[in-house]
């Protein structure tokens, strides 16, 4: 199979279901954007973390390619099965960003990013994520896209905070603080 098919060389792509967009279209910064961020999000787990931390995010990687997908889709033409994405995996997200606060110190400003790459990349990861979620609620608004896309990116916005506040305290780093100048 050839990767390369030459069909979008007149700066159109083909949307699951058939459907011919330009690729400046909405949907389409959508899943790239969601792409962009499950490829940080790869970067993150190459680093020298905790297995659990891993794993964590290998499952994030494969909800991100769902939530990709279905946004890839056209709602109204395509009739390909997509897997779904459920309450359990922001739930998911939700425990985890629990357990680590159990064991990190209070937080009482605001953290700026960075303290080590690992924790850097964390952070820039985030910040696609709050671009992917921005997006999809645009999307949203315009075509059907399922609320559990806008809330699981909410989360997942959250959750890496949260993995870059545990894993700077696993470093020993000191966290980075902003201490606003009056």
């Amino acid at each position: 199979m050839k990767i390369y098919t030459k069909t979008g060389d007149k700066g159109l792509t083909s949307l699951i279901g058939g459907t011919r967009v330009p690729k400046f279209h909405l949907r389409i910064e959508c899943y790239g954007t969601v792409d962009e961020l499950n490829s940080y999000i790869g970067l993150i787990m190459c680093q020298d973390i905790d297995a659990h931390h891993q794993k964590m995010l290998k499952e994030i990687q494969d909800r991100l390619f769902t939530v990709g997908a279905a946004l890839a889709a056209d709602p109204e033409k395509s009739r390909m099965k997509i897997p779904d994405l459920y309450d359990s995996d922001i739930s998911l997200l939700e425990k985890e960003m629990d357990d680590m606060n159990e064991v990190l110190p209070e937080l009482k400003h605001f953290v700026l990013p960075g303290g080590n790459t690992v924790v850097s990349y964390c952070h820039v990861a985030r910040c696609i994520c709050r671009r992917a979620e921005r997006l999809t609620v645009h999307l949203a608004s315009e075509s059907f896209v399922d609320e559990k896309m806008t809330i699981y990116l909410n989360r997942l916005s959250d959750y890496l905070f949260v993995l870059a506040r545990k894993l700077n305290s696993d470093a020993k780093t000191e966290e980075n603080i902003w201490i606003p100048r009056l």
